[in-house]
């Protein structure tokens, strides 16, 4: 199925709209199309621009987490990607010799309520993303187009520059969503450039089908060999992935990957793609100018060691439309879209950086310390309980800001809210469906009046954490937490917390500016301009 067969309603070629959106997304890869979902279901419509005419048909992006899944589920996809995602046990680091060093264990279970880590083909996310775009009538998506400027006008709109098959056309728009990839046009439009977290090798990439019993734990291998490093993990029922540090030669496929097949075996192995890649760890100086900002590649890149490329750029989907839809819609202040790279940025070289250090576990870097490195590793991992404490949860806390005020280390400010099964209306559901798209309280008893009151004015309801007949998981949360209540943004971030036996939230001062309506919106505009005459 191509791109203009999974989106038909939406998917128009010819003149460009005579109705734009007030919102242009530049790139329609998942995090562009799942950037477009969030903002819909928010009632923001907008306008999605993409060179390619169909979905690209070759694997990539292979993992995700649980924290991306529940956004995934905002997105209004969560149960189409469930049946085609598969639980992966976690990650292992082996030596040259494929002998364990550390197993860092995944749940099937995480505090999102998904698998913490899960398995898919990018090609059929994609598809399903497509799908859910085509019945948003908030939506529509133009393929085939090329961008060719983004011109941000000094307090005012945006002015996009794009060509199709009828000529050259601009489209002025409230905001510009720069989701278009690693050689991003909108991040040389605002000035940005990178800055090089210092990584950079050249790997070969396998993907591979086979009926051959491959050995797998079902979860991603490290092979820190400095001789040939690799990755290995099995994606599907038949699908695995390999990839490969190799240094003056190409090898054949068959010789790379016998180590994980029996010796006998001599059945058929169908490479689906075989490419090579330049793994960098870089991350843009600035990801907003005006109303324009970078997302997901545009934005950062990373080594894929820990499987966080495409769930940084789905955060950066989370984090900014909910901020973004509260400007535009309900007179949110201007700050608060400074936030977006505020919070997203530290959190975003924190997991580079993780990512790096794996990198350099597998390889030992390319220095004279580099077999020390290995020695080092070796022996951490032989320390009792080190593989335990790594923790399952590779995301950070949110780093400090006018949004995220931590008072102590334990401070349930900057984390997510676990997403529990609980009950509403007699029956059973993720804690997110019951919640919405909306600020909410969550309460370990009845509200009381001076709380009511604040919740009334930023339209969030109280609800008491009894009421959800949850197993015990957001009740235990809050006493572990010290916390009576929590106030949980949209994308279920604590933004601030009633302390145990205080009554009052204690960063009310901090975020109320930024959140209150100070100004009535303006109208979401975004006019065209073009051969056509869009007017």
């Amino acid at each position: 199925m191509n791109a203009d067969q999974a989106t038909p309603r939406n998917t128009a070629p010819g003149p460009p709209p005579a109705d734009p959106a007030p919102v242009v997304i530049i790139g329609a890869g998942p995090v562009g199309v799942t950037t477009a979902l969030l903002l819909a279901r928010r009632g923001i419509r907008t306008l999605v621009l993409e060179r390619h005419r169909d979905i690209y048909p070759l694997p990539r992006a292979v993992a995700t987490d649980d924290e991306v899944r529940r956004i995934l589920q905002a997105a209004g996809v969560g149960e189409e990607f469930a049946a085609l995602a598969r639980p992966a046990n976690g990650l292992r680091l082996l030596d040259a010799r494929h002998r364990v060093m550390a197993e860092f264990r995944r749940s099937e279970h995480g505090r999102h309520g998904y698998p913490q880590t899960s398995m898919f083909d990018q090609p059929e996310l994609e598809r399903l993303l497509r799908e859910a775009l085509a019945r948003r009538p908030e939506c529509r998506l133009r393929a085939g187009v090329e961008v060719t400027g983004v011109d941000p006008e000094p307090g005012g709109p945006v002015r996009v520059t794009y060509r199709d098959d009828d000529g050259e056309h601009q489209l002025r728009a409230e905001a510009v969503l720069g989701c278009d990839g690693a050689g991003s046009l909108t991040r040389d439009a605002i000035g940005a450039t990178w800055q090089d977290l210092h990584f950079e090798e050249r790997w070969t990439v396998i993907d591979v089908r086979t009926q051959a019993p491959v050995r797998s734990w079902d979860g991603v291998d490290q092979v820190c060999d400095p001789h040939r490093p690799a990755t290995f993990m099995r994606v599907g029922e038949d699908r695995y992935r390999w990839e490969f540090r190799l240094h003056d030669r190409r090898a054949p496929v068959r010789e790379l990957i016998a180590p994980w097949l029996p010796p006998s075996y001599d059945g058929k192995v169908d490479v689906v793609r075989e490419t090579q890649y330049t793994f960098r760890a870089r991350i843009a100086d600035r990801w907003r100018r005006g109303r324009v900002f970078l997302l997901g590649d545009a934005a950062h890149l990373t080594p894929p060691f820990i499987g966080q490329g495409l769930c940084s750029g789905l955060r950066d989907a989370h984090n900014l439309t909910w901020k973004l839809a509260r400007v535009l819609q309900q007179g949110g202040d201007e700050r608060l879209l400074d936030t977006y790279e505020s919070e997203r940025k530290p959190h975003t070289r924190h997991l580079i950086r993780l990512a790096v250090a794996t990198g350099w576990a597998m390889t030992g870097g390319q220095d004279g310390a580099a077999a020390l490195r290995r020695r080092l590793l070796a022996a951490a991992c032989r320390v009792p309980g080190l593989a335990a404490a790594a923790g399952p949860d590779l995301s950070p806390p949110l780093s400090a800001g006018p949004l995220v005020r931590r008072g102590t280390r334990k401070s349930l400010v900057g984390t997510h809210c676990p997403q529990p099964w609980v009950g509403r209306d007699g029956r059973r559901t993720r804690l997110d469906e019951v919640l919405g798209d909306t600020f909410t309280v969550l309460t370990a008893t009845d509200p009381w009046p001076s709380l009511s009151a604040l919740t009334h004015g930023l339209g969030a309801p109280a609800i008491p954490v009894t009421d959800l007949g949850d197993d015990g998981t957001l009740s235990g949360w809050l006493r572990a937490g010290r916390a009576d209540a929590v106030l949980l943004r949209p994308d279920r971030v604590v933004m601030d917390v009633v302390p145990a036996g205080a009554h009052t939230f204690t960063n009310t001062a901090a975020w109320a500016p930024l959140l209150h309506t100070t100004r009535h919106p303006s109208p979401a505009r975004c006019t065209a301009t073009g051969r056509e005459g869009l007017g």
